[in-house]
């Protein structure tokens, strides 16, 4: 019996009590790739990404282990959320315009002690200013700089569309603006490389592309670290007790964590390991998040159908944003109907092997993503469900 099959007959055995669809979070798989997320970080400390785990328990188990530290929230709304549920470190990873949000954060000691937001742009400090309220508070501020690599004097840009603050003295200008405005202090420095953390570099049958890809990783982390060198040293003329730079992404850690100028990594889908994180060279882990959806149909030889499935990730619109059947090993999407918003064929030689209501068990494209289609995540330890906890849908809570 391959590892695989394994995992399969100790799942199935853990929710045969359940009827799918149904999600499940492999501690033991969990747990492994939050050790290899500290080993690769080196001894600094790693910031959970909130939107990729999506699920409160999970979040306190990440934090509960040697090496993780605070959170790195997705929309204003859940930062406040998570901080009033006792979570005291809260990085705010995208600029808000929730001014109801603004208002409570400005108006509570605790909630402006626990929340940091993102600026990039003076606009944004006008904004929170405007939704105050009469709140007091002092604001504590996170500066994002834009990584993205520049060639051709800039007219090929490579990486996300993210900060407009690109150069050491861009930054360093917007870090004056913060400390000469009341009710503001800059604590921290953000700059997310996602064209390295969040690109594959081993494209499966892609031999080409995956060497081009590597050779810009390469480049880019070169280029990176050079200017987060000189932003760190601008900003810090300005700050001179700045808490925090964080960067960094699941597929960057050990990279990034070997910048002097890095004091802490971000990461979290690295805990859940979905599909795009199995073209890496540089780190391997362990699928700890899947679902299973029911076999509801045999249309013919080969062939069965499944209950729902049609799980996009967000992104560019392809096929490596489809989850992928995972077990039993072998099946595939039927290229003429992908994966469905109500049933889903799946074709190849196992489907002969399954039975009206067995489980077809996959893996999404995207870590957190996965629980907004989920009320609840079955934890399994060996070959039974330990314990049964709420995603952040299951809590009421759809922030995005």
């Amino acid at each position: 019996m391959t590892a695989r099959a394994a995992d399969r007959a100790r799942y199935d055995r853990a929710t045969a009590h359940l009827d799918a669809p149904v999600a499940i979070v492999d501690l033991e798989a969990f747990d492994a790739n939050a050790d290899d997320l500290v080993r690769r970080a080196g001894g600094k400390p790693v910031r959970v990404a909130s939107k990729s785990v999506r699920c409160r328990a999970l979040l306190e188990r990440a934090l509960a282990r040697d090496g993780f530290a605070g959170v790195m929230s997705f929309t204003l709304a859940e930062s406040l959320w998570l901080a009033r549920s006792g979570f005291d470190d809260v990085l705010l990873a995208y600029p808000s315009a929730d001014r109801a949000g603004y208002a409570e954060l400005t108006a509570d000691p605790k909630l402006a002690t626990a929340v940091t937001v993102m600026v990039d742009d003076p606009a944004q400090l006008r904004l929170i200013d405007e939704a105050r309220d009469g709140g007091r508070e002092v604001v504590r501020v996170c500066l994002e700089l834009d990584t993205s690599l520049r060639l051709l004097g800039g007219r090929v840009r490579v990486g996300a569309r993210r900060s407009p603050l690109h150069s050491p003295a861009e930054v360093a200008d917007l870090a004056r603006a913060v400390a000469r405005r009341p009710g503001f202090e800059v604590v921290g420095l953000m700059a997310y490389e996602g064209h390295v953390a969040g690109v594959g570099d081993a494209v499966a049958g892609r031999p080409v592309r995956s060497r081009a890809i590597r050779l810009m990783q390469a480049a880019a982390r070169r280029e990176l670290a050079e200017r987060r060198a000189a932003v760190v040293r601008a900003v810090r003329a300005v700050v001179p007790d700045l808490e925090f730079v964080n960067g960094g992404g699941t597929g960057s850690v050990q990279h990034t964590a070997a910048e002097d100028a890095v004091t802490e990594i971000a990461a979290g889908s690295g805990l859940y390991l979905p599909r795009l994180f199995d073209n890496y060279t540089s780190f391997r882990g362990r699928p700890a998040a899947l679902f299973a959806q029911p076999v509801v149909r045999r249309p013919g030889v080969g062939a069965v159908t499944v209950l729902g499935g049609g799980y996009p990730a967000s992104g560019a619109a392809g096929a490596d944003r489809l989850p992928v059947p995972y077990l039993p090993e072998g099946l595939r999407y039927d290229p003429q109907e992908g994966a469905g918003e109500v049933q889903t064929p799946l074709l190849g030689s196992p489907a002969d092997d399954l039975l009206i209501g067995d489980k077809v068990w996959f893996r999404h494209a995207k870590a957190g993503e996965v629980c907004e289609r989920f009320d609840a995540l079955h934890l399994v330890e060996g070959d039974a469900v330990t314990a049964t906890v709420p995603t952040y849908r299951g809590e009421g809570r759809t922030f995005l």
